[in-house]
C-alpha cells in the first residue's frame, strides 16, 4: 500500500513539473528579430528611423536588427551619422540589400559595409560611391577634392573596422566601381547572399558578432515601420516638395499683403515657410539660391510701380529660375531637382506676379476708387444749360444738379471739379461736344 502511494505521488509531482520545464524551454528557445525597411535617398529622416529601429530592437529584446535596404545614395553627413550609430550599437546590425534588383549605391555602400553582417539578395548591386554634385557631374574643385579624400579615408576605415576589402572600397569611391552580389561576396565586400528573409535568418544563425552567437532560425519577426512624423518629414525634405513649399510661402504671404484680411493665404504661407525652414535646416541648402529667389520677388514687386515694360518681370523670372536651380545644387544626384519641376515653377510664379500680385499692389497703393469721389475729373453731358445759378448734367447713368463759374450750353461736355452733397461743380471742356464724343 505504501509502495502504491509512493508511485502515485511520483507521477503527480512529475506531471506537475513537466509544464514548468517546457515553458522555460520555450522561453529560452523563443527569439525575436526586428526588421526595418530603408528605401530611397539617405537623409536625416533615415538616420532618425534607423536610430529608432535600434532602440525598439533593444526594448523588444531582439537578437539583432535587420535593415532591408534599397537606395540610390544620399547625403554624406547622414551616412556618417548612420555609420557612427552602427559602431556604437550594442545590438548586432544586419544590412540586407533586397529585394531582387535592389541596389546599395553611393551612401548605401558605406552603410552596407559598416554593418556587423552584410548580405545581398540575388540580382542586386553595390558600389558607385563617388561623391557627385547636384547636377550629377564629377566634382573637381579644391573643396570637392577634399570631399573625395575624406570619402576614401572614411570608407577605408569602415572596411578595416569590419575586416572587409578596403582596396575595393577605395576604388568604389575613387573610380565609382560597382559589382554584383556574387562579385561582392567573392571580393569580401559582403558576408553572404540570401534568397529571402528566411534564408537570411538561417544563414546568420550561429554567427558570432561582438562575442555573442546569434540564434535566429525560426525567430519571430517584428517589423518596425516608419511612424507618421518620419513619413511627413521624409516627404517635405524631398527637393520638389521644398520647391512647392517655397512657392506656397511666397504666394501666401504676398497674397495676404495685397489682400489684407484674407487670412487663409497668410496662414498657408506661414505654415509653408515654417516647414521650409525646418527642411532647410536639415538639408545642405545653398544660401545663394535663397538670395536669388528673394531678388526675384523684389523685381516682381518693383514692376508694379516702375514702367519698365516687362524688363523687371523678365529679370525676376531669370533670377527665380537660377535661385531654384542653385538652391539644391549641393544635394547628391539621387536627390537633384529636374528641369521638369524648375520650368513650370518659374512660369507659374511669373504669371502669379504678373496677373495677381501686380494688380493687387496697384490697388493697395492707388487712390480711392469708390464713391462720388471717383466722378471728379470725369466728363458729364449737359442736359440743361449750366451756369452759376444751376443746371443739370448726365453722368454714369444718373442726372445731377450742377453749377459752373462759366456758362455751358446744353449738349456740351463738362468736367466734374467737385461734388458737394447732391450737387456738383463743373467746368467746360474745351473744344469737345457731345456730338464729337459720340463720333
Amino acid at each position: 500500500m505504501i509502495r502504491l502511494f509512493l508511485i502515485l505521488s511520483f507521477f503527480m509531482f512529475g506531471q506537475g513539473d513537466t509544464p514548468a520545464d517546457t515553458t522555460a524551454l520555450d522561453s529560452r528557445d523563443s527569439v525575436s528579430v526586428s526588421v526595418i525597411r530603408v528605401e530611397g535617398a539617405i537623409s536625416p529622416t533615415t538616420t532618425n528611423y534607423i536610430r529608432r529601429g535600434i532602440d525598439n530592437a533593444r526594448e523588444n529584446g531582439s537578437v539583432c536588427l535587420i535593415i532591408e535596404m534599397d537606395t540610390p545614395g544620399g547625403l554624406l553627413e547622414s551616412t556618417k551619422n548612420i555609420v557612427q550609430t552602427f559602431f556604437d550599437s550594442d545590438i548586432p546590425i544586419v544590412v540586407y540589400v533586397s529585394p531582387d534588383g535592389a541596389r546599395a549605391a553611393s551612401a548605401g555602400t558605406f552603410i552596407t559595409m559598416a554593418a556587423h553582417i552584410a548580405a545581398m539578395a540575388p540580382s542586386t548591386t553595390i558600389g558607385a560611391a563617388s561623391p557627385v554634385s547636384g547636377s550629377g557631374a564629377q566634382m573637381d574643385s579644391v573643396m570637392q577634392n577634399k570631399v573625395f579624400n575624406y570619402s576614401e579615408s572614411f570608407i577605408e576605415s569602415i572596411a578595416e573596422r569590419r575586416d572587409r576589402n578596403k582596396e575595393w572600397a577605395i576604388s568604389a569611391v575613387r573610380e565609382g566601381e560597382a559589382v554584383t552580389e556574387s562579385e561582392a561576396l567573392e571580393l569580401n565586400v559582403i558576408d553572404l547572399i540570401a534568397e529571402d528573409r528566411d534564408d537570411l535568418l538561417q544563414q546568420i544563425d550561429g554567427r558570432t558578432v561582438e562575442g555573442d552567437t546569434l540564434r535566429t532560425t525560426g525567430a519571430t519577426i517584428t517589423e518596425i515601420p516608419q511612424n507618421l512624423a518620419e513619413n511627413l518629414f521624409g516627404f517635405i525634405m524631398r527637393p520638389e516638395v521644398m520647391l512647392i513649399l517655397t512657392m506656397i510661402a511666397i504666394y501666401g504671404i504676398v497674397g495676404e499683403v495685397t489682400n489684407p484680411g484674407a487670412i487663409v493665404p497668410g496662414v498657408a504661407g506661414v505654415i509653408a515657410l515654417i516647414l521650409l525652414l525646418y527642411a532647410s535646416a536639415a538639408m545642405p541648402i545653398n544660401i545663394a539660391g535663397f538670395v536669388l529667389i528673394g531678388l526675384a520677388i523684389i523685381l516682381f514687386v518693383a514692376e508694379a510701380f516702375t514702367p519698365t515694360f516687362g524688363l523687371l518681370i523678365a529679370g525676376g523670372a531669370v533670377s527665380f529660375f537660377l535661385g531654384a536651380l542653385m538652391l539644391f545644387q549641393d544635394l547628391p544626384e539621387s536627390m537633384e531637382l529636374s528641369w521638369a519641376w524648375l520650368v513650370p515653377a518659374t512660369v507659374l510664379t511669373t504669371l502669379f506676379f504678373v496677373w495677381i500680385v501686380t494688380a493687387g499692389l496697384k490697388i493697395q497703393f492707388s487712390e480711392n476708387r469708390t464713391g462720388v469721389e471717383t466722378m471728379i475729373g470725369q466728363h458729364a453731358e449737359v442736359v440743361d444749360k449750366v451756369n452759376s445759378s444751376g443746371g443739370r448734367v448726365f453722368i454714369s447713368g444718373e442726372y445731377w444738379n450742377a453749377y459752373s463759374d462759366e456758362e455751358i450750353e446744353e449738349g456740351a461736355l463738362a468736367e466734374v471739379e467737385e461734388v458737394k452733397g447732391l450737387k456738383m461743380k463743373v467746368k467746360p471742356v474745351s473744344d469737345i461736344t457731345s456730338s464729337s464724343r459720340q463720333s
